[in-house]
């Protein structure tokens, strides 16, 4: 049997999340809920053999039969040695099954095993990080509260009208002529500039009706993390109305913060009019000059009480103000879900970016595409 000889620096968690990752590089839809699934299989059958691990992943991994030759040419390189047969099943002599425990580093095997087994195992708080938020219990729940201190929000850039020194770059003419000037008319070092940068600002855009209550908590406590470590950044929840929490959430320590905006917010899992919340930021503070220019994340399931008409509008006047929109969605993450709701399919042609927002892994994700923006 052909064993996998795995990178010697990498845990065994590392070693498959990192093969997942790369899949995605490699332009295969690789979700949070597929990677965890990934570890629960690689942790069932064992890496004892390369077979048994090409199969968990190619099961778990892949989408559709067009995901095979990249699937294929990923795995030979990540994993190493002989290439695994393609397009056919084959027969896989696998060890019996042992799964290890989740929080804890030893297999089951003793010192009379015959192979040498490399036992795949994740961490309980790696598999915490992809676990659905809305399926946490209250133990679980608290325990992912305290990762989040681990979140880093970056600002996004934008290019400032101020310019300053450089190495290269266009000439600094002003600049070159006063070091002319400061050595008599002798030649000297001609200085260059370019365009500074600034951070643009956040809008983040929380839907907190009931459809979206069992995420709320958990949404705040990111948009908390986005205050504290970015500058410019202004939250607001909608439900049945818009309300603006920005300064509720600078409280240091993250539950007085929550608690600070459970006391503003005053819908909470009530009805959803997200059209009529997003025209009212519009019209009150966007064409003031919030919007302009910002990336906006609109954290919501899409479900509207009014007709998509009013949000279809209200996006495409959003779309045109800011620099980027963001729609983070609990359910874009999980396995089969379509945007067949009526807010959703009104959103999306006005959407850059439509993103995954069900656990601390998609929060990840989304932090990265909110800073490159």
């Amino acid at each position: 049997m052909t064993t996998i000889a795995p990178h010697p620096d990498l845990e065994p968690d590392e070693l498959l999340l990192g093969f997942a990752r790369a899949l995605r590089a490699a332009g295969i839809n690789v979700t949070a809920d597929r990677e965890r699934t990934f570890l629960l299989a690689a942790a069932t059958v064992g890496m004892g053999g390369r077979a048994g691990v090409y199969w968990a992943g190619r099961s778990t991994l892949t989408g559709t039969p067009a995901d095979f030759p990249a699937y294929d040419e990923v795995f030979e390189r990540w994993f190493g040695g002989e290439a695994i047969p393609r397009g056919q099943r084959v027969d896989i002599v696998r060890p019996p099954v042992r799964q290890a425990p989740l929080d804890s580093g030893e297999g089951e095997g003793g010192p009379d095993d015959d192979t040498d087994t490399v036992q795949a195992r994740a961490s309980a708080q790696e598999v915490l990080r992809h676990r659905d938020i809305a399926t946490l219990s209250a133990a679980d729940r608290a325990a992912a509260s305290r990762l989040f201190a681990s979140l880093a929000p970056r600002a996004p850039l934008r290019r400032a009208r101020r310019h300053v020194r450089s190495t290269s770059g266009a000439v600094d003419g002003p600049a070159t002529l006063r070091e002319q000037l400061r050595r008599m008319g002798e030649p000297g070092r001609i200085h260059h500039r370019r365009r500074g940068v600034r951070p643009r600002r956040i809008v983040l855009l929380i839907d907190v009706s009931g459809s979206m209550s069992p995420y709320a908590d958990s949404l705040l406590r990111l948009a908390h993390a986005f205050v504290r470590a970015v500058p410019h950044v202004e939250v607001f929840t909608m439900g049945t109305r818009l309300t603006h929490v920005t300064r509720a959430l600078t409280e240091r320590d993250p539950d007085r913060a929550l608690a600070a905006a459970g006391r503003v917010v005053p819908d909470w899992s009530g009805g959803t009019r997200l059209g009529d919340s997003i025209g009212a930021f519009l019209d009150r503070w966007g064409r003031r000059g919030m919007a302009r220019g910002s990336v906006v994340v609109v954290f919501s399931d899409g479900w509207e009480r009014e007709g998509p008409e009013v949000l279809g509008e209200q996006m495409r006047r959003l779309a045109a103000l800011s620099h980027r929109v963001v729609w983070a969605n609990p359910h874009r993450g999980k396995a089969g879900y379509e945007p067949v709701q009526q807010g959703i399919v009104a959103a999306l042609p006005h959407i850059d970016d439509f993103v995954a927002g069900h656990s601390l892994a998609a929060f990840e994700e989304l932090i990265e595409v909110v800073s490159r923006a």
